[in-house]
């Protein structure tokens, strides 16, 4: 179950940290789904959510998930510490840092940190 909060007058629909996993296209379009019908801007996933292999490269399903995001016009936060994922690997290190440039798609540890983001981005 997912709950829709505006954070700073921006709608952000808050997936549930103990919902369903997230592995494929069909849980991400149903997502996207239910994100744009609810007047999301951004969804928020934990990172827990994410198989394994999202967090892999080599396998596109990160790239993959992004993309749908982006066809889509709605932001992906993928909230939590991923650092057992990020310390392994150089390649997944760079693309969470070109990510968390950009304005599409961001990888948060809190709460907090996704408030600073949206503070002043309200549509």
């Amino acid at each position: 179950m997912s709950i829709l909060q505006t954070i700073h007058d921006v709608p952000v629909l808050m997936c549930d940290p103990d919902g369903e996993p997230i592995g494929g296209e069909r849980d991400v379009l149903d997502l996207v789904g239910n994100a744009a019908w609810q007047g999301a801007q951004w969804v928020v996933v934990p990172a827990a959510l994410l198989a394994e292999d999202f967090f892999r490269l080599r396998t596109r399903i990160a790239g993959d998930i992004v993309q749908k995001f982006v066809t889509y016009r709605v932001g992906l936060v993928v909230l939590g510490d991923i650092s057992r994922h990020t310390d392994g690997s150089e390649a997944l290190r760079d693309f969470v840092r070109e990510c968390n440039r950009g304005r599409q798609t961001w990888f948060l540890t809190d709460l907090d940190e996704l408030r600073d983001r949206l503070e002043g981005r309200a549509a």
